[in-house]
C-alpha cells in the first residue's frame, strides 16, 4: 500500500469533484431503475435489467458518505469549534430542507390532485417535516446526524490514532454485515444490543481512512467486480419462492457485505484520479464536472420531480419502462434527468434568493 499526498495545508487531496460528480449520477440511475422495479414482478426480464442498473448504481450514497467522512474528520480539523461547524453546514442544510418540502408539498398536491385545503396543508407540512416530503429526503436526516457526531468522532480518531480507526471499522462491519449474513444463513438471531456501532457511521470513518492507502488497480477492480456479482447473484438467489419474498431485498442495502466492498473499491478507483482532474480549468469536461459537484445537494433533491415528469408525460411526451426497452431506457432517462435536473439547478442559481435556498 502507498500513502498518498498532502496539500500544504496539511490535509489530504481529494478528487472530491469527481466523487460528488459520480456519487449523483449513481443516484439518478438508482432512481430511474426503481421505476422499473416497481412496474414488473422479479420474474420478467425486465425486472432483471431494472435490478442490474441498480446494483450498478448502489454505492452512491456510501460515496458521498466516505467524501464526507474523508473531508469532515481529518486531524487538522479537530480544533474547529464545534458551534462555528455546526452553523456553517446545518444553515445550508435547513434552508434547502425547508425550501425542497415547500416544493414537493406543491408538487405532491399537484400530481395526486388533492384538494387545497388548510386542514389537507397543514397535515401535509407537519408530515413532511418530520418524516420527509419525498422518498430521497431521508438523505437530509442522515447528513444532520452525521453533523452532529462529527465533532465527537474527530477527537476520538485525532487522539486515537490508525489503530482505533480500524477497530471501529471492524466491529461496525461485524455488526451491520457479517451477523445479519449469518442470520439469513443460519436463522439464528443475535440481540442488536451487541453491536451499538451501526448505520452509516462506519462509511463516513472509512472515508477518511481509505485516503491514507492506495491499493494496486488490480485488487480495486477485483473488488468492485465481486461485489457486483455477489449482488446480482444475492439478488437471484433470494428471488427463489422458497427463500420468502420478505428477504428479497438483502443484498441490495447499502450495508451488506457486498454493496460495502463494491462501494470501497469504487471509491479506492476514484482516489487514484488526480485532485484536480481533468487538469486544465479551461476544459469543458472540468467546468462540467464542478458545476456537478457544487450543485449536487440541490440535483439529489430535485431530480425526483424531472423523473416523475417523464413518467407523467409533462414533457409533452412519456419516457418510462412502458415506452422503451428499459435496456435503453434507464441510462436514456437518468442522463437526460440529470443534464434537465442541472440546467434548472443552473438557471436558479442565478436568482439570488433561490440561490440561497436551494442548498
Amino acid at each position: 500500500m502507498e500513502k498518498t499526498g498532502t496539500n500544504p495545508n496539511g490535509r489530504l487531496a481529494i478528487p472530491d469533484d469527481l466523487i460528488r460528480t459520480i456519487a449523483i449520477f449513481l443516484v439518478v440511475l438508482l432512481h430511474a431503475s426503481l421505476m422499473t422495479l416497481q412496474l414488473y414482478p422479479s420474474s420478467s426480464p425486465n425486472w432483471w435489467v431494472a435490478s442490474v442498473y441498480k446494483s450498478i448504481a448502489l454505492p452512491c450514497v456510501p460515496l458521498f458518505i466516505m467524501l464526507s467522512g474523508a473531508l469532515l474528520l481529518q486531524p487538522v480539523k479537530v480544533n474547529e469549534p464545534i458551534r462555528v461547524f455546526l452553523k456553517k453546514r446545518l444553515s445550508r442544510v435547513g434552508l434547502a430542507f425547508v425550501f425542497w418540502t415547500a416544493i414537493y408539498t406543491i408538487w405532491s398536491f399537484y400530481i395526486s390532485k388533492t384538494p387545497v385545503t388548510l386542514a389537507n396543508v397543514g397535515q401535509s407540512i407537519s408530515f413532511d417535516l418530520f418524516s420527509g416530503a419525498y422518498y430521497q429526503f431521508w438523505f437530509i436526516y442522515l447528513i444532520v446526524g452525521l453533523y452532529l457526531i462529527t465533532p465527537i468522532l474527530r477527537v476520538v480518531i485525532t487522539y486515537g490514532g490508525d489503530k482505533m480507526i480500524r477497530y471501529l471499522i471492524v466491529v461496525w462491519f461485524i455488526g451491520v454485515a457479517v451477523v445479519p449474513f449469518l442470520e439469513l444463513v443460519t436463522g439464528f438471531i443475535l440481540n442488536i444490543d451487541v453491536f451499538v456501532i451501526g448505520g452509516w457511521i462506519g462509511y463516513f470513518v472509512l472515508g477518511l481512512y481509505l485516503i491514507k492507502v492506495k491499493l494496486r488497480s488490480a485488487v480495486s477492480y477485483s473488488l468492485l467486480v465481486l461485489g457486483f456479482v455477489w449482488t446480482i447473484f444475492g439478488v437471484w438467489l433470494m428471488n427463489f419462492p422458497m427463500v420468502g419474498l420478505q428477504r428479497q431485498n438483502f443484498f441490495t442495502d447499502s450495508l451488506t457485505a457486498n454493496v460495502i466492498i463494491g462501494s470501497v473499491a469504487l471509491f479506492m478507483i476514484l482516489l487514484r484520479f488526480r485532485p484536480d482532474w481533468p487538469g486544465s480549468n479551461l476544459t469543458i469536461s472540468k467546468r462540467l464536472v464542478q458545476a456537478i459537484s457544487k450543485n449536487t445537494l440541490p440535483i439529489f433533491l430535485f431530480h425526483i420531480i424531472i423523473l416523475e415528469s417523464f413518467e407523467r408525460g409533462f414533457f409533452g411526451f412519456t419516457l418510462s419502462p412502458l415506452t422503451l426497452n428499459p435496456i435503453i431506457e434507464i441510462p436514456l432517462i437518468a442522463v437526460l434527468t440529470f443534464f434537465i435536473t442541472l440546467g434548472l439547478v443552473l438557471i436558479m442559481r442565478k436568482v439570488p434568493i433561490l440561490n440561497k435556498l436551494i442548498g
